[in-house]
């Protein structure tokens, strides 16, 4: 969907620093915090400032536009919202995030929640690991 599309869709005001943000966020392959789209945005217009980034950021996981998740003691980071479901593995030395999916936890995860008389509405994983070192 470009850009235009999705303001569209999600009742969004069209400005120029806007555009830009969506953009950045749309090609991101990872998982900015404010900081780094920030830096990534003024590459393209050095006018804008962060706190435009901030406000942006929190339209965007206001409308459910963006997931907006805190890994550990880091910083904020974000997310299109609307992605199949996932889970995260995080490097901590590195901050890198992993995202995977594995039928077989989300199987083991529907029997857990069914052995204790539940049905699952909601969840997520998020998996805390240095690399191993080779010997």
């Amino acid at each position: 969907m470009n850009i235009l599309a999705f303001c569209r869709k999600y009742n969004l005001r069209i400005t120029g620093p806007r555009l830009i943000i969506l953009k950045v966020l749309m090609e991101s392959e990872d998982h900015p915090d404010a900081v780094d789209l920030h830096r990534q945005v003024k590459r393209l217009e050095p006018s804008i400032s962060l706190a435009t980034v901030y406000r942006t950021l929190k339209l965007l996981k206001e409308k459910g536009v963006l997931a907006k998740h805190s890994f550990g003691d880091g910083p904020a980071r974000f997310e299109p919202a609307a992605q199949e479901h996932h889970d995260h593995l995080i490097n901590v030395e590195t901050g890198d995030i992993i995202e995977f999916r594995s039928d077989e936890i989300e199987q083991i995860q529907e029997e857990i929640a069914r052995r204790y008389g539940f049905s699952i509405v909601s969840h997520r994983l998020e998996i805390y690991a240095k690399p191993l070192k080779n010997k």
